[in-house]
């Protein structure tokens, strides 16, 4: 790579485009045996070999928890399931005491085990290696528990969830059912609604990324139409995004000139700009809603808004 290259190498820009790999979220955890208890929320995790059984992840050099990751002879890696947002938020930033409240087991060598997870890996200390600005922790795994929920995924800065591909579903206009399962799946509601989700994202999702924005950035502008001036922690509880994102994507919309810094302190508003984008973002969702219920009337629209809502409020 020459001078001009690497000067010209932006690591915002890298790490952007790393984003567009989708991942798990785990909590990885440790023990130093003097009871000092750690846990950071990583989505570096991956397998490395079968036999032995081998995984990494990786670890900021600049991280509070390293000396403790260094002391202990286990760590472990819990395997986020999709309902556990706020379980991701509260190891992502910092604070004197992140198990303060949150249910979890000893495991081997003392690393935490939490409740609830999709899987959960314990592992002996293997080898760290160096890796640029980050260290790569390899550990032996000697057991592990699967616990079949489904995972917590991580996509262009926003949390995600698992939804099987429609091209793995779709059938050929009159083609019957292929089992008397996959028409009691037809009655379903449950399949129903992801099926009708996935069908209503196909279209839609590719549409608002013409935009220019990506979707993290884009929820965010639309949050902040309704409610202008908004903290980062009303941020945060207003998009499935890490704390660390919403900063991301607050400075990338700032650079843009969409958002701008409030009158109240940690606050962000909609810009003249902002304004202008975001209306054109609720313009390509006004389509695709029109598009996709046009043949439904007034008092079927109704009906149906009135049984989502339900559905969310359990």
């Amino acid at each position: 790579m020459s001078n001009e290259t690497t000067a010209a190498f932006d690591s915002r820009a890298f790490r952007r485009a790393l984003g567009n790999f989708a991942t798990g979220v785990t909590v990885v955890t440790a023990d130093d045996g003097r009871g000092n208890k750690v846990g950071v929320t990583a989505n570096s995790f991956n397998s490395v070999s079968l036999d032995p059984a081998l995984v990494l992840w990786s670890l900021d050099k600049r991280s509070t928890s390293l000396a403790t990751f260094e002391a202990a002879s286990h760590f472990a890696v819990n395997i986020l399931a999709a309902d556990q947002i706020d379980l991701s938020n509260n190891f992502a930033k910092p604070r004197d005491d992140r198990f303060a409240g949150i249910p979890h087991q000893a495991g081997a060598g003392g690393a935490p085990i939490l409740l609830d997870c999709s899987a959960n890996f314990q592992c002996e200390k293997y080898q760290i290696l160096d890796g640029g600005d980050h260290w790569i922790m390899i550990g032996k795994v000697v057991c592990f528990e699967d616990c079949g929920r489904s995972p917590l995924l991580y996509h262009q800065g926003a949390y995600s969830m698992v939804l099987p591909h429609t091209r793995m579903t779709r059938r050929e206009e009159g083609q019957p059912p292929s089992s008397n399962f996959q028409g009691r799946l037809s009655h379903n509601l449950y399949y129903l609604m992801t099926q009708a989700l996935r069908a209503y994202q196909s279209s839609y999702q590719p549409r608002q990324l013409s935009s220019g924005l990506r979707t993290s950035e884009a929820r965010m502008l639309m949050v902040l139409e309704n409610d202008a001036g908004l903290s980062l922690a009303d941020l945060q509880r207003e998009v499935a995004m890490p704390a660390r994102e919403i900063d991301e994507a607050v400075a990338n919309l700032k650079r843009k000139g969409l958002v701008c810094d409030s009158e109240a302190e940690g606050h962000v508003r909609l810009t003249v700009s902002g304004i202008d984008q975001t209306e054109a973002l609720w313009s390509i969702a006004r389509e695709q809603q029109d598009k996709v219920f046009g043949e439904f009337s007034e008092e079927q629209i109704e009906t149906f808004k009135t049984v989502l809502k339900a559905v969310i409020r359990g």
